[in-house]
């Protein structure tokens, strides 16, 4: 029947059969009662990792800033983000399919994105307001410069998001259609709402202070001497961190891909129960008997013939028919009255019952060995081990696709905001460099089951099919953002002083710690949905988590400072064309740091007198 066919035949075996009955148990398995438990599962995991992130989140904002109230402005604007992510997916669900996982997912980037973008303004705007700017000033300064980096950071994720729109799944084009509102969402609430926050706090946003950090002289500092270290040797650095994550990311040539099952959900679940026993205890594989349908009248003569030819492949254990049951290409049992559900009044289904596991290479095999037979009339293959094989099929065709949309598109956008060829092509290489580590862990943990006692889960050998895509988009956009908020401050300085070097150590020393503390913040909130009983929610929480840790620390850290080194004033090269046309379309800075706003000409935007 319908989806509310099922959900009442569900609620009623609940209700009615399920639990002790005299002398018999009663527990209800299957696909349906599966993902119902998933459902549940994940709506309880989503309060739990709240209440886990938002504290420790606290806790690490004060200790960045050394002030109560300016430790709780980006945790609020996390807050106004996830309700506003709540009010999004309510919108769309009313509109089209959206995947109860991305209630986990995008209320984690939305949190998430939400304070890694109100901890740069914020911490810009107190930047300004100690550099002796009126809080007038320190606000417009702010947006111009941290504001205007924060929306084209949350372009670029939504960017890499949006390519999930040209698979034919709803799973994937859900997350697409959330994670883009909510990307959004955060982006707003940090650069209007903030901002006009700040503009009422004025140097009030240093009140509750627990302790003051004594500001380092310029041109020093950890990420300073960081930066000056490994542009001292730029090749040597850049050689041995591109070789750690290459070898990070190795297992990934071993992944291997299927579905998600009652496997999933933790062995106490009672859906997965019923699963391990029928798959443990049971020889014939009933449960996941799957369907032939053919849509047109068709012979007893066809049908007869179609059916012994199907029980005879390889991987078949049984076919039932209209017309009986059949073995080994023979009729083992004639027709009888359960024989009557094939019949419909114009086609019939056939039910073939597996001798070897579905989701797997043997069931992709059988599902091809299937629709190889030769037969007089259409038919349709379904169940699972078709769907794995539909899914890999209609993503792998699309996967250029995907990433041709992603790599122009983040081109582009790095080429209007920074007017370089160059910078934008090595932000794409590194970009990818730094998902190794992530792909590579996702293969040793989750498919091969490294730690799987310690995280509690159990590893089936696979990995889902949509997930490297998935957690592709969202780690690339992520790993961009970090890029932008670097490169835009190096090329600021670069923009004052022609000094590359010093452009590229100032940049790192002006943006390095507050880097490190976005991505903790970003992983603890990640983190938090490791702790979920769904196993491909842990996957998603911890290798987002690596994704954002090894982006903030090897690439942003050894990565981006010794390859610009390398390129030299080449950085912010473009040819005389596209010169051309990245000043007449591109996005510039319009503030001399120098400057009081008050000197500038409302209209022209240029200073007074020039």
């Amino acid at each position: 029947g319908t989806d509310d066919d099922v959900d009442a035949a569900l609620e009623a075996v609940h209700e009615e059969l399920e639990g002790d009955r005299g002398a018999v148990t009663v527990a209800l398995g299957g696909r349906e009662a599966v993902f119902e438990e998933v459902g549940t599962t994940v709506e309880s995991d989503l309060a739990r990792a709240e209440s886990i992130a938002i504290p420790i989140t606290l806790i690490l904002l004060v200790i960045v800033f050394g002030s109560l109230v300016a430790a709780s402005l980006p945790l609020l604007v996390g807050i106004i983000s996830v309700l506003g992510t709540f009010l999004v997916l309510s919108v769309l669900s009313s509109l089209t399919d959206v995947s109860i996982f991305s209630i986990n997912l995008t209320t984690a980037l939305g949190l998430g994105l939400a304070i890694d973008y109100s901890l740069f303004v914020v911490s810009r705007f107190r930047e300004e307001l100690h550099a002796g700017h009126s809080p007038h000033d320190a606000v417009v300064r702010t947006v111009e410069r941290a504001g205007r980096t924060v929306a084209f950071s949350a372009l670029t994720v939504a960017v890499s998001l949006s390519a999930l729109l040209i698979f034919p799944l709803y799973f994937l084009r859900s997350f697409a259609y959330a994670g883009v509102a909510v990307v959004a969402v955060a982006a707003i609430a940090s650069t209007v709402s903030l901002p006009a926050l700040l503009a009422v706090l004025g140097p009030k946003v240093d009140a509750g202070r627990i302790f003051k950090r004594s500001p380092h002289p310029e041109s020093s500092g950890f990420w300073h001497r960081t930066a000056t270290r490994v542009m001292r040797r730029p090749v040597g650095v850049a050689t041995a961190a591109v070789a750690l994550l290459v070898l990070l990311g190795l297992p990934f040539l071993s992944a291997a891909f299927g579905l998600p099952d009652d496997r999933v959900l933790p062995e106490s679940a009672d859906a997965r129960g019923v699963s391990t026993i029928l798959r443990e205890e049971f020889a014939s594989n009933e449960s996941d008997a799957f369907g032939i349908v053919i849509p047109e009248s068709v012979t007893a003569e066809d049908l007869d013939a179609y059916a012994a030819e199907v029980s005879g492949l390889e991987g078949v254990a049984r076919v039932d028919t209209l017309a009986g049951s059949y073995v080994a290409g023979a009729v083992v049992a004639p027709a009888n009255e359960a024989s009557a559900r094939f019949a419909d009044g114009e086609g019939t289904w056939v039910s073939v019952v597996p001798a070897v596991e579905p989701v797997s290479p043997e069931g992709e095999a059988l599902v091809h060995d299937i629709r190889a037979v030769d037969a007089p009339f259409e038919r349709l293959v379904g169940g699972s081990a078709a769907a794995l094989v539909d899914t890999k099929s209609s993503i792998i065709g699309l996967l250029p696709v995907a990433a041709l949309m992603i790599g122009v598109s983040t081109f582009v956008l790095l080429f209007l905001m920074f007017g370089s060829v160059l910078v934008p092509a090595k932000a794409l290489i590194l970009n990818l460099l730094s998902l190794t580590a992530t792909f590579g862990a996702m293969v040793w943990i989750f498919q091969e089951g490294n730690g799987s006692g310690f995280l509690d889960f159990t590893a089936t050998g696979t990995l889902d099919t949509t997930t490297p895509i998935l957690m592709f988009c969202i780690a690339f956009g992520l790993s961009m953002d970090y890029e932008v908020f670097l490169l835009s401050r190096i090329k600021e300085e670069y923009d004052k002083t022609g000094d590359n070097e010093h452009s590229v150590a100032t940049g790192l020393e002006k943006t390095g710690r507050i880097v490190t503390a976005a991505a903790a913040l970003l992983a603890v909130t990640f983190l938090a949905f490791a702790t979920s009983g769904v196993s491909f929610i842990k996957l998603f929480g911890i290798g987002l988590a690596l994704a954002v840790l090894m982006d903030a620390t090897i690439v942003r850290a050894l990565l981006v400072p010794a390859f610009m080194k390398l390129a030299g004033n080449a950085n912010w090269w473009a040819p005389k064309p596209l010169r051309r046309f990245h000043e007449r379309f591109g996005i510039h800075e319009v503030v001399d740091d120098d400057v009081s706003l008050d000197d500038y000409d409302t209209e022209t935007r240029e200073p007074v007198g020039v």
